[in-house]
């Protein structure tokens, strides 16, 4: 599955007192991110989450940072130069994780195996492959 959508990573939950209660919420941009990625994955998936012992490969594309020699640039769409930079990978995990549980699978706790990969694109997006054991 292809989603046209510039991955964003999970930032730490930033916390709020009212009264003696105290309340955990994510950033803005991070709430954005989920709320836009679960449409966007349920505007494409029709069927009822995946219940099981679950394989899960992503591969986040990023944009590629405009002030680039034009060599620079193509390593890095030829992906011979992929991103070693922040965000970290696991960040970006966590945050997509989070935004599919109760569509493409009841919760994220039954993948139990993962691969993940960080590239360079012109058009940023995620892609990801489900599979049952």
């Amino acid at each position: 599955m292809i989603l046209h959508i510039e991955p964003v990573e999970q930032a730490r939950p930033r916390a709020t007192r009212r009264g003696r209660h105290i309340t955990m919420y994510d950033p803005a941009k991070v709430k954005k991110f989920k709320k836009e990625l679960s449409q966007l994955v349920r505007s494409q998936y029709k069927d009822e989450p995946l219940d099981g012992m679950l394989e899960v490969e992503i591969s986040f594309y990023r944009p590629v940072q405009k002030s680039l020699s034009k060599i620079e640039r193509a390593r890095r769409l030829s992906g011979e130069h992929r991103p070693t930079v922040k965000p970290d990978l696991d960040n970006y995990i966590k945050s997509t994780l989070d935004a599919l549980n109760g569509i493409l699978w009841t919760d994220d706790a039954y993948i139990v195996d993962l691969h993940a990969h960080k590239y360079y694109a012109v058009d940023p997006h995620i892609e990801i492959t489900v599979a049952e054991l």
